[in-house]
């Protein structure tokens, strides 16, 4: 048993969604188009998203699921096995299938779904030498923490990115009036520091209950009064949520957006408005490079992409299936161009499903504990980036002009004249005219819509740019062994010697 599956935790068996739905009504301060939201959880904008976090844990909580997705903590709590620490490939397996069947539940489109910053926590404290390396009050003070977020069965989320500004200088040098672009350390005393200032990107912060506050990018030196992390309910005094637009609020209908409709999970800045952190929250304080360490020379990096692919092989699971359904209803499944682009996708999705499995083949004990393979990780990562957006056009190709001549709205069903005009003309080989609808409508969600589009800048970006994923391939991989198959052929012959 792991350190994070001793104890016990208050409540029920184990967390179900009611009580994520609840957790949520903390009076945290959410802005969406110019006004403050009273309660994410029945708000137009956010509620299906809310719904859809807790039909996660609802799945969990079911008797016939209880075993797959959790394990025990003990004094009768059971916790989601994204918070299971493993100690064998055989460990890996079990978690990453229990991953699988959550993110199914969404399709992939729940991309920071709580088991992603809690795989990070968990890389955090399969490392957590590199905390007491650093510091051990800070070190205790993040193990306290962790085992009051994995017991509880927290949903968090992080913001570990720095506003933009201006790419050409430093965070810290942005010039006069820019002080408070980035969130910095502001006052420290007896019960702990104060910060002012922003970060990116919170995606679901909307719906989780803490938020993970850290430093993903390098800083430079004289810019330590940047570098620090901690940990924070949502509901934190002085801590603003600047919403995005929302796609959900903007859905027509389940019908005409279902992707958008249920999946939504919203990305918001967050303000720290001298927002107070007591020092049993704080982790690591000035200084810079423990905020590269406490990611990269733990497994926390590892483990938060290693969850991120496994989401991603449902996602492109799911668009394949999409894809195929696409060239049934209208038809040209048994063109030969079809048949083969539709066997590249299927390629292009086994391909990274294969890579998920090569990571955990090809894993390695750290200490006690197994870690994914991290150079096939960081490969699928660079592959992954290039392919999305492939496929997503290679979807729109196939379905041409049919996502262009689709009802405005499910409501033309309700008018007879129209609904017989669409029954006329939306003909499919495979399916009713409501289905051919249904069916395109889906598509466009996933691959044209504003919706899509976030998702398609997410799936390219949400690991860094690519030079950023390429680098990450470049430093793990083992070169030695790849230079020593040329050099032990180079070694093996010579310049022949020539008479004169």
């Amino acid at each position: 048993m792991s350190e994070a599956s001793s104890g016990t935790a208050a409540g029920g068996l184990v967390k179900n969604g009611a009580e994520h739905v609840a957790s949520v009504r903390d009076g945290r301060a959410v802005f969406l188009d110019g006004e403050r939201v009273a309660d994410v959880s029945t708000h137009p904008a956010y509620r299906h998203a809310v719904e859809s976090a807790g039909v996660l844990y609802d799945y969990q909580a079911h008797s016939d699921n209880l075993e797959r997705m959790t394990f025990d903590v003990g004094g009768g709590r059971r916790i989601n096995r994204a918070w299971q620490f493993p100690r064998s490939y055989e460990d890996l397996v079990e978690r990453r299938k229990a991953l699988v069947e959550w993110a199914e539940l969404s399709c992939g489109y729940l991309g920071r779904s709580p088991d992603h910053v809690a795989s990070s926590m968990c890389g955090m404290m399969m490392g957590i030498e590199v905390f007491e390396n650093y510091d051990v009050k800070r070190a205790q003070a993040f193990r306290d923490w962790f085992d009051y977020a994995c017991k509880n069965d927290l949903f968090l989320t992080y913001v570990i990115n720095n506003v933009q500004g201006d790419r050409s200088k430093a965070f810290g040098s942005q010039g006069k009036g820019a002080e408070d672009m980035v969130a910095r350390i502001v006052d420290e005393d007896a019960s702990g520091i104060t910060i002012r200032g922003a970060k990116l990107f919170a995606t679901s912060a909307i719906m989780a209950n803490e938020l993970f506050v850290g430093s993903g990018q390098p800083l430079r030196p004289g810019e330590e009064h940047l570098a620090f992390s901690c940990a924070l309910p949502m509901g934190t005094k002085g801590l603003k949520m600047l919403s995005r637009k929302s796609f959900e609020a903007h859905a027509v209908s389940e019908y005409d957006n279902p992707l958008a409709y249920r999946y939504d999970e919203n990305d918001a800045l967050v303000f720290f408005d001298d927002v107070k952190v007591p020092w049993e929250r704080v982790f690591l304080l000035r200084n810079t490079d423990m905020c590269r360490a406490q990611l990269h020379d733990t497994p926390a990096h590892i483990y938060q992409n290693y969850q991120a692919q496994i989401r991603l092989s449902v996602k492109l699971r799911f668009l394949v299936g999409l894809a195929r359904g696409i060239a049934q209803t209208i038809g040209t499944i048994n063109f030969p161009p079809v048949v083969e682009t539709l066997g590249k996708l299927a390629s292009q999705a086994a391909l990274i499903e294969g890579m998920v499995f090569g990571m955990e083949a090809g894993g390695a004990m750290r200490g006690e504990y197994f870690l994914p393979n991290k150079h096939l990780l960081y490969a699928a990562q660079v592959q992954s980036q290039e392919m999305y957006p492939q496929i997503i056009s290679t979807i729109r190709e196939l379905a041409g002009g049919a996502l262009l001549m689709l009802p405005s709205s499910v409501r033309d069903f309700a008018n007879p004249e129209l609904a017989d005009i669409i029954s006329l003309t939306q003909i499919s080989p495979a399916m009713s005219g409501e289905q051919r609808v249904k069916m395109l409508k889906m598509t466009w969600d996933a691959v044209g819509s504003e919706f899509a589009s976030r998702h398609l800048q997410y799936e390219m970006f949400y690991a860094g740019a690519q030079f950023v994923t390429r680098g990450h391939s470049y430093r793990t991989y083992d070169w030695d062994r790849a230079s020593g198959l040329a050099d032990r052929l180079a070694s093996k012959y010579r310049l022949p010697e020539f008479g004169n």
